[in-house]
């Protein structure tokens, strides 16, 4: 495999020694080795593994796995990019197969430092190694570079966003704000995404952006709209909805996709009103998967549709990214950020 760059790195730095980082979502987990690159340049990416979260017994379990194959002991820090919230020693998500304790992991592994980030927080630090032009424009000027502040939002299992701020002009350091956007309600747009509300409200009492804006979410919206035609559903899947979708074959799988990318678009022009975001780049596992049909979607009608603020709307560019390698790529340079920092 190519080494990848990832950042620069000060002298005398602990990165100077191979560390782990790694990209943890509600389906997969993606480990790397990282080590500082000959005389300080750029750390290199030494080994990757992707592994299914559900397939394994821990988060420990697939680190020790990582760290068994490739036959290294000398990793002795690892940062991790994973969804939830942190809350004292364990992290609050709904959405991966086992619970996960800082304490009790950092113990198994023998590890000197572990630091958990949020994962979408993680794919925004990773913004500076984006390349924009092996991107998919889905809206906006088709400018080289993003021009200030960056969102990065995904819908995989889950639903995340964060929002990275280039350095000042008059110094100081890029920041990366991260949200929980995913758990924010949900706002329908007409009548049909109304009725689905109401059908998911007897549910839940709370129906946030995830409840549709996730894979979870599209298997919610296919079986509400066959509720509502009063047909039964023949898929149970999400990858199996999506991909009939885009065949065209199923009435009420292609109604869910063009929901999930009409509201995706509302969801995505509200975050760049309320952030002050410059340019837009969707991760997670889904986009990427459809993008050609993104592309015929409402989305980009939906990301405008904002009354006197569609002028400036026009200006942002969205792309769709491959989620891929970027969630730790950006935890190396959160924790080798912060070490250059101290």
């Amino acid at each position: 495999m190519a080494q990848s760059a990832i950042a620069t790195l000060p002298a005398g730095s602990l990165l100077e020694r191979p560390f782990i980082a790694a990209d943890v979502g509600g389906t997969h987990a993606r480990i790397a080795l990282m080590q500082a690159g000959m005389g300080h340049d750029a750390a290199t990416m030494l080994h990757y593994r992707q592994y299914v979260c559900a397939e394994h017994e821990s988060l420990s379990a697939i680190a020790r796995d990582f760290i068994e194959t490739i036959g290294v002991d000398q990793a002795r820090r690892a940062a991790i990019a994973i969804a939830g919230v942190l809350r004292g020693d364990e992290l609050v998500n709904s959405n991966l197969p086992w619970p996960v304790s800082l304490s009790q992991m950092q113990q198994a592994l023998s590890l000197d430092e572990l630091v958990l980030i949020n994962d979408f927080e993680a794919m925004a630090h990773a913004t500076p190694y984006i390349d924009p032009a092996a991107a998919v424009l889905l809206a906006g000027p088709s400018t080289s570079q993003p021009a200030g502040p960056t969102l990065v939002i995904g819908p995989g299992t889950g639903l995340g966003a964060a929002l990275w701020s280039p350095a000042s002009s008059r110094g100081g350091r890029a920041s990366v704000l991260a949200t929980e956007a995913g758990h924010a309600a949900l706002a329908p747009g007409n009548e049909r995404e109304l009725e689905i509300l109401r059908r998911l409200l007897q549910r839940w009492p709370h129906v946030d952006n995830e409840r549709v804006l996730s894979g979870p979410g599209l298997l919610s919206t296919y079986r509400c709209l066959c509720e509502m035609d009063g047909t039964a559903p023949r898929l149970a899947v999400p990858t199996d909805i999506a991909q009939a979708a885009q065949r065209g074959d199923d009435a009420q799988a292609l109604e869910a996709l063009q929901v999930f990318c009409a509201m995706l678009g509302s969801l995505v022009g509200d975050l760049v009103l309320m952030f002050g975001a410059r340019a837009v780049y969707l991760a997670g596992g889904i986009p990427a998967h459809i993008a050609p049909f993104l592309l015929r979607s409402d989305f980009a009608t939906r990301f405008l549709n904002k009354g006197v603020l569609r002028t400036v709307l026009e200006r942002v560019p969205v792309r769709v990214i491959e989620h891929g390698r970027f969630g730790l790529i950006g935890a190396a340079a959160w924790y080798m950020d912060r070490d250059a920092a101290e």
